[in-house]
């Protein structure tokens, strides 16, 4: 099968419906899948659930499909920077599912595992325990968190090769490999493509058997979530 596709639409045809849920790589803006998240929006797929860390910002990244309404629900851990995402929160219109960081990681891996649970400390006593299964191992009180599988899996990466193995750079390594194990379907958008056999195999992070397509994508932006600066003093 012939992994690299022509464009962002060619790769999501036929993979993609309503009500749909999508895992989506990514910390902050570093290492999103952004040449995927726009084919998503243009698309017209609605009423679909999101597993990320976050959700963009508001004219970038996820936070572009908050803008055209197409994300119902978020599974996530940060929200902090989309005044979009707060609005509809608040408002009702936006399902938010949230998760300790950790958590989340370790929902995605478990996902990708065939781990249907596990149990943790993180969240004991507050919010995130109502409702969840309590166990008490050596004296100390756990709850239950159950695994994550998406429908589709948007991961990014640095390089990918003719079979679809992929290598991710520094931080673009966050969710991406733990997500690219727990869609049903994995699309990768990568900056390089090389012919089969450049890599070492030991330095391979995602093998190809996870990835069923992938794009490349030139010209990324590198935009700043948060620009903090002071005054320069000579």
């Amino acid at each position: 099968m012939k992994k690299l596709k022509n464009s962002a639409s060619e790769a999501l045809e036929g993979v993609l419906f309503d009500g749909m849920t999508i895992m989506a790589g990514g910390f902050g803006l570093c290492g999103i899948p952004e040449y995927l998240i726009t084919a998503l929006r243009d698309s017209g797929v609605k009423d679909i659930t999101v597993i990320s860390n976050n959700c963009g910002i508001d004219d970038f990244g996820l936070g572009i499909l908050l803008q055209t309404r197409q994300i119902k629900k978020m599974i996530s851990s940060y929200v902090g920077e989309n005044k979009t995402f707060e609005k509809q929160y608040m408002s009702g219109e936006l399902e938010l599912e949230f998760n300790p960081q950790g958590t989340l990681a370790e929902r995605c891996r478990a996902g990708g595992a065939g781990i249907p649970g596990f149990y943790t400390k993180t969240g004991v006593g507050t919010v995130i325990a109502e409702g969840k299964e309590h166990k008490d191992f050596d004296g100390v009180t756990y709850i239950l968190e159950t695994g994550l599988v998406a429908d589709l899996s948007l991961v990014k990466a640095w390089k990918a090769d003719d079979e679809g193995n992929l290598v991710y750079r520094k931080t673009a390594r966050n969710f991406n490999p733990v997500m690219a194990t727990a869609g049903k379907v994995t699309i990768a958008e990568v900056e390089e493509h090389v012919p089969s056999g450049d890599f070492d195999p030991d330095h391979i992070h995602t093998p190809g058997i996870y990835v069923n397509g992938f794009i490349v994508g030139t010209d990324h932006k590198k935009p700043i979530e948060i620009m903090t600066t002071r005054e320069y003093v000579a």
